[in-house]
């Protein structure tokens, strides 16, 4: 009985240290998963840039998916290529979630931050086609924007590949917000009031 006993006791600590590996290696890549997203949550995984206002602005748009936001038609590629669509208030709230002083920029740090590539059309001399050109995907400025189109508050998707709508902290009215408009048509950056806050746009973030 005791040559049993020996040899068994081996095969006892053998699957108990299997066992051990095999929950060691499940948590650590549970740990793994949890640190990515708490990664992209951050922020940390978006790049970004220091204009030339001084500011460092992230330069592609936000993919944070908090509620309420939304994929163009509902397609998660749609996402992955434009980023979500965000109401004004999702949209203060998710730049805010990226820490590290990351927020919403104002109506006056888009304006002025256009301004620096020629301004927006209704004080530039070329009508916004400068800043237009200078960042948008591709453009000198390595801002990026994209032309991602927009939801409205019924649900209907449009403008894709036609407008990118941008949205800032500032209202125009307690309803509405302020948003600048890349668009295509014109190959023209506009800035614009009325936005209504359950419109989903396009998000950037800010920081000093």
């Amino acid at each position: 009985m005791s040559i049993v006993k020996h040899k068994t006791r081996p095969i006892r600590v053998c699957v108990v240290s299997i066992a051990l590996n095999i929950a060691v290696g499940t948590l650590s890549t549970s740990l793994q998963r949890l640190s990515a997203q708490a990664e992209k949550a951050s922020g940390t995984m978006y790049s970004s840039k220091r204009m030339t206002d001084g500011k460092q602005w992230t330069t592609h748009n936000l993919d944070v998916n908090t509620m309420p936001s939304y994929c163009y038609e509902d397609a998660e590629l749609n996402c992955r290529r434009y980023g979500r669509l965000y109401t004004w208030e999702s949209a203060r709230r998710v730049c805010q979630s990226l820490r590290d002083g990351w927020r919403l920029p104002t109506d006056e740090e888009w304006w002025q931050m256009a301004k620096d590539y020629g301004g927006v059309s209704e004080d530039s001399d070329n009508r916004g086609k400068a800043a237009y050109k200078a960042l948008l995907a591709g453009g000198g400025s390595g801002f990026n924007a994209l032309l991602g189109g927009g939801r409205s508050d019924d649900g209907h998707y449009a403008r894709l590949e036609a407008h990118g709508f941008y949205w800032t902290a500032s209202e125009s009215d307690p309803a509405s917000g302020w948003f600048y408009n890349f668009a295509r048509g014109g190959q023209a950056l506009h800035r614009q009031s009325g936005g209504e806050k359950q419109r989903a746009f396009s998000v950037r973030c800010v920081r000093e």
